[in-house]
């Protein structure tokens, strides 16, 4: 039985959230699909849509989104778009997304060493000029949103992204800095599959 400190836990499950967190069978049909799919596909169900559930009716809108997000284009492919993920994670120092996110990039480059390198501390990972502008552009985003100037715009696209690439870098930074602090304020813990992925 859940004590009222840990209403995600109950026996020994680790607790992953400060909040509650319905169990899968008391979800609407459509998201214990969507949970279904998920297992199907990675062998466990992120922790993220777990803790999100709490407010179902908003989960299936925020993972559309997610999704669109991380669709690859000619000149930011989904590798690249996760080191987005992964800077934004990094300036804010969030557990969650450092480690689901770092997982998914050890994937997608097959290069645990680099994608480590990169999720830790891109400028010293050896990234080309393109992606070092666009993450320092993300963390800039992140940071000092109010220093953020028209010319960066036009610096992302003098490296040959489109305009609507440029605003895909813009909606992925400032996606993550939402989810980034939705984790931290909920208490949201990583899954322990993630740490082993791709290693």
């Amino acid at each position: 039985m859940s004590s009222p400190s840990s209403p995600s836990s109950s026996g020994n499950e680790e607790q992953i959230s400060w909040f509650p967190v319905p169990a899968e069978d008391e979800l609407p049909e459509n998201l214990q699909g969507l949970f279904r799919k998920v297992r199907e596909k990675l062998g466990f169900v992120p922790n993220v849509f777990r803790v999100y559930s709490f407010r179902p009716e908003r989960l299936g809108t925020w993972f559309a989104h997610f999704k669109q997000l991380h669709e690859p284009t000619d000149n930011l492919n989904a590798a690249e778009r996760e080191m987005i993920a992964v800077a934004v994670s990094m300036a804010n120092g969030c557990l969650y997304c450092l480690v689901a996110h770092g997982a998914v990039l050890r994937q997608l480059l097959g290069d645990p060493v680099r994608a480590d390198r990169i999720t830790i501390d891109y400028k010293r990972a050896g990234l080309d000029p393109k992606m070092e502008a666009v993450l320092d552009f993300a963390v800039k985003l992140t940071r000092t949103p109010h220093d953020c100037l028209e010319a960066d715009k036009k610096h992302l696209m003098s490296f040959g992204l489109t305009v609507q690439e440029v605003w895909d870098v813009i909606e992925i930074a400032a996606m993550y800095n939402f989810t980034n602090r939705m984790a931290s304020a909920t208490g949201m813990m990583p899954n322990r599959e993630y740490h082993a992925l791709a290693r």
